[in-house]
């Protein structure tokens, strides 16, 4: 979810008409009360938690047909996919996913216009001839399954890639493993996450969930790290790390363990991961059996959200007494964060985002409130950083190096206006080359736009960051059709980059407005902190302050005025049309977290408690009672259009979550306005499905929108 917003993707629209389906009635009650520390809550919708019984699964398919005959009777819909679908076919492909080996061997994805699928490519270097290496429409070619290419991992001799494979948008992986002549090996590996292959080339590591099963609660509890050899069947691996070999390690049930090989440093690196962005890191000689312990490199005190190494060094990313981050450093030899002394400083003003080695030195990004990008060297001679000389104004930037064997490093910059670029920069001429992988594609519709980046004043003074962006030639007359965007958790940052899903949207006179709200990690960790527990009412009040905004800055008005937002973003969008259901026409919570107190009994609750609370604890069931938009429904009242959305095979959130806010809001709501509730019974939490079923999911999105804003081109006939 990270630093796009082109995120919760997963929906076929059929060609049925309204008229041919009828509105689905009401779903049944059937109360439930609990007692959550003295506190008796009601839980009226508590049997659509079982999405194995059959009356809940009739009404959630009756609603999804429902919701597809009425977005496909809004007449600008197909307008709007046809938009989105030019725009993207103006390139000759769509390549990304790249993985570059030691001998410049480029493994990619590619998609064609007219492909709905993306396919494996190879080429030797940047210029050498492409050559088609795996077809994903080819695999288990008999299943009625849609497979998805979801990773691709070569080892550190470039002679063997283990490729991952999704079905119908799950997480649920299978691995493939190729020579690198394209051949395959016999085996094929079930669930695995997280792959590291090891010095040898000829095995690695990874994780394994317990099971396929999306609403098994044991899914990911205590689960295993295996090592796989190259060549034998998943049943012969051996388990590296678990709870019973390493007990002195205290593991939790909301731990998720990976083990890495470190090449630079040829160590073994244990990862203990959460949602928790800071990192628990342990370390040892590599494939050593478990009588050797496992030596701290972090602690969640630490503050550690990114490790590197080199032949001489480690590098971490703090925000230990240093809330925009600071980079520090110790030698490979005392590799402990105990041991780290400041190497790059915290700003001022920017926080930094990242960093990338090179056998040049240390490339890092920086971010001025969220949406201000740039980039910094500090060669390995040098005695301080500077600034490189982009070559245009960055919203977003990132790094990618070869090696640190290498001098290779290539930057990509981008904007709301501005398409991505990808750059080889040579540090000794202070020089830029393009280096696209996709061809470079003209959009003179971006001419037409403007991309404003304001600070709004919030409910308790805090300024918030604010991007709008629109057609120059906007009046400020409160007429204007505008969609609000946010999201506010897990410190992730909502930075500027081009979509030609949001250019189609500006098409149609839409302004598009992404709300930077605490939560994220815009302004670094305290703005995270600030969103998060205790604080999370900010995040959906932030969203609510820019709503106002645009009302009052004479943008817009109440009537067509839309917010969306998905995953952890359905709190912000739940909550904001709950607390203030005056100020919306229209909201989509996508695959949204809609029942914060019951999240912790679905699989990937206990993983979530440390950015959200826990139901358990006295305290913070309370703060999870105020985030939580199901509960905070009151019958009687004039709500906005809903367009609700779940994936059947969603791990992280389950569909039930959206099925219960959906049934209770349109049960309780006085307005004659919609609630649609839309499950794919055929995706998960978003994309790793076919192009043309994205495209219609935000066609119909937007459509939703601009019809319930009044937009002439959006009003169905009937």
């Amino acid at each position: 979810m990270k630093n796009v917003l082109i995120l919760f993707l997963f929906t076929t629209f059929c060609t049925l008409t309204a008229q041919e389906i009828s509105k689905p009635g009401l779903a049944p009650v059937k109360m439930v009360v609990d007692n959550y520390h003295g506190v008796e809550l009601e839980d009226p919708y508590r049997y659509m938690e079982d999405l194995s019984n059959e009356e809940v699964i009739k009404w959630m398919k009756d609603n999804a047909d429902y919701a597809k005959s009425v977005l496909n009777n809004i007449p600008g819909k197909q307008k709007l996919f046809d938009a989105i679908m030019e725009l993207i076919n103006r390139s000759s492909e769509s390549i990304y996913a790249l993985s570059i080996t030691k001998d410049d061997t480029y493994y990619y994805l590619k998609r064609k216009p007219g492909e709905d699928i993306a396919k494996m490519y190879k080429r030797q270097g940047f210029s050498g001839e492409e050559v088609l290496f795996f077809d994903p429409e080819t695999y288990n070619s008999d299943s009625e399954k849609t497979y998805t290419i979801s990773s691709i991992s070569p080892n550190f001799q470039g002679d063997k890639i283990a490729v991952g494979v999704s079905p119908d948008g799950s997480e649920n992986p299978e691995i493939i493993i190729f020579k690198a002549n394209g051949e395959k090996y016999p085996e094929v590996l079930y669930l695995p996450t997280g792959i590291s292959w090891l010095k040898s080339g000829n095995a690695f590591y990874y994780n394994k969930y317990n099971s396929a099963d999306v609403t098994d609660m044991n899914r990911q509890i205590f689960t295993k790290v295996y090592k796989h050899e190259v060549g034998t069947d998943q049943k012969s691996d051996s388990v590296v790390f678990s709870k019973e070999l390493y007990p002195d390690l205290r593991i939790k049930d909301l731990e998720i363990p990976y083990v890495f090989y470190s090449e630079e440093a040829d160590l073994d690196v244990l990862f203990l991961s959460t949602v928790d962005n800071n990192m628990d890191l342990f370390y040892k000689l590599p494939l050593t059996d478990n009588s050797e312990k496992w030596k701290t490199l972090t602690t969640r005190e630490d503050n550690v959200v990114d490790v590197k190494a080199s032949k001489e060094h480690v590098y971490y990313l703090s925000s230990k007494e240093a809330p925009k981050y600071k980079i520090l450093r110790t030698s490979i030899g005392r590799p402990s964060v105990a041991n780290a002394k400041t190497f790059i400083e915290e700003y001022d003003e920017e926080t930094i985002k990242g960093f990338e080695l090179t056998k040049d030195g240390l490339y890092y990004i920086t971010m001025k409130n969220g949406v201000e990008a740039s980039v910094y060297f500090l060669a390995n001679d040098a005695a301080s950083p500077r600034k490189l000389d982009l070559p245009f104004t960055a919203g977003e930037a990132s790094l990618r190096s070869k090696n640190i064997e290498s001098s290779e490093i290539w930057i990509t910059i981008s904007g709301w206006t501005s398409p991505d670029k990808r750059y080889l920069y040579n540090p000794k001429e202070d020089s830029f080359t393009l280096r696209q992988l996709s061809s470079v594609v003209e959009y003179p519709e971006l001419d037409d736009l403007v991309a404003k980046e304001v600070m709004v004043e919030s409910h308790d003074g805090i300024m918030v960051p604010v991007s709008i962006i629109h057609n120059k030639d906007l009046e400020l007359n409160g007429k204007n059709p505008v969609t609000l965007y946010g999201y506010g958790s897990y410190g992730d940052s909502m930075a500027p980059t081009f979509s030609t899903v949001i250019l189609a949207y500006t098409l149609f006179d839409g302004v598009l407005v992404v709300s930077h709200v605490r939560g994220g990690g815009e302004l670094g960790e305290a703005w995270h902190n600030a969103g998060k527990k205790e604080t999370k009412p900010n995040t959906w009040k932030d969203a609510i302050a820019t709503a106002e905004y645009m009302i009052r800055e004479g943008y817009t008005s109440p009537g067509k005025l839309s917010i969306f937002g998905g995953s952890a973003g359905g709190i912000l969008v739940g909550r904001a049309i709950t607390e203030r259901p005056d100020l919306f026409s229209a909201a989509a919570p996508l695959v949204g977290s809609m029942n914060a107190v019951r999240s912790e009994e679905s699989p990937n609750g206990p993983v979530n408690t440390p950015e959200f609370g826990t139901s358990k604890n006295p305290e913070e069931f309370k703060w999870l009672l105020e985030m939580d938009a199901y509960h905070s429904i009151q019958k009687g009242v004039n709500y906005p259009a809903m367009l609700i959305t779940s994936g059947i095979n969603d791990p992280r959130v389950t569909a039930w979550e959206p099925a219960k806010f959906a049934a209770k809001l349109q049960a309780a709501t006085a307005s004659d306005k919609p609630v649609l509730f839309l499950t794919n019974f055929k995706g998960g939490h978003g994309g790793r499905t076919k192009l043309s079923d994205t495209i219609d999911e935000f066609a119909g999105i937007f459509a939703f929108f601009y019809w319930q804003a009044g937009h002439p081109d959006f009003q169905p006939k009937n």
